[in-house]
């Protein structure tokens, strides 16, 4: 295979840095992904001054920050070993109410109280959900339901049954209660979905809940802290790559 597995971070963009031809033979890349962005807005943008396929190792939902694993020219065959590897996440789950789409895609519905929350039987609801568990995917997901994706069905009022999936998540934990907001770092297999988590959580507690905020912090031993975010990357390949015959200007909305 072209290219040489070389993982750019954030760190390593000092020296060596990578170039046009590295990135086009193959090489594998760490992307901080914004809030609000498509795992696929990235790719695309990205993809913009180069002639290399690309491709990414694991989506995040658009209100989702964190780790992308990118993958360049021939390293795109590898994209299924990093999708295998475990994921770190930290967030927010709001307790006291549910949504449609487990997150704040959609509103808030059915309030209910909080008020006999204890911290133990908050830390004592996260017990069922570590191990090898069943975990039901959201219908508000891409997953495939008789040929279409399961929140196509779910936007056009059809009313969709998802089976359950088995799932590893070896780490749930609370690292702040500051009802109704619950922080926790959750550590987890390929194909958990962290909104049906804090669904899960809420819906144990008896009092409902979502997904009020998430970040993405490793994929296996790679850490966001060492990703440079979108704009970072682009100022980088402009810099150093100069404006190629193909250098098409960044867009100033996306």
């Amino acid at each position: 295979m072209a290219g040489s597995l070389f993982v750019y971070t954030k760190r390593r963009l000092m020296h060596p840095k990578p170039s046009l031809a590295e990135l086009n033979a193959g090489t594998v890349i760490l992307v901080d992904k914004p809030y609000r962005w498509t795992s696929f807005d990235v790719i695309n943008k990205i993809r913009r001054p180069l002639k290399a396929k690309l491709g990414h190792a694991g989506t995040l939902d658009p209100l989702a920050t964190g780790l992308l694993i990118v993958c360049t020219g021939g390293f795109t065959k590898k994209i299924t070993e990093y999708q295998q590897l475990p994921k770190e996440y930290t967030g927010i789950i709001h307790l006291g109410a549910t949504t449609p789409t487990y997150d704040l895609e959609s509103e808030p519905v059915d309030p209910k109280s909080i008020g006999g929350l204890t911290e133990d039987a908050l830390l004592e609801a996260t017990r069922q959900f570590t191990g090898n568990i069943l975990q039901t995917p959201p219908i508000h997901s891409a997953i495939r339901k008789g040929g279409k994706r399961a929140y196509e069905l779910a936007r056009s009022g059809q009313e969709i049954v998802l089976d359950p999936r088995p799932v590893s998540i070896t780490t749930f934990e609370l690292t702040a209660i500051r009802l109704p907001e619950v922080h926790f770092r959750v550590v987890c297999s390929t194909g958990t979905y962290i909104r049906s988590l804090a669904n899960d959580y809420g819906e144990a507690l008896g009092c409902g809940g979502y997904l009020q905020e998430l970040r993405r912090t490793k994929i296996g031993s790679y850490c966001v802290d060492d990703a440079p975010g979108v704009d970072e990357w682009m100022t980088h390949l402009k810099e150093e790559h100069g404006r190629a015959a193909d250098w098409r200007p960044a867009d100033t909305d996306q």
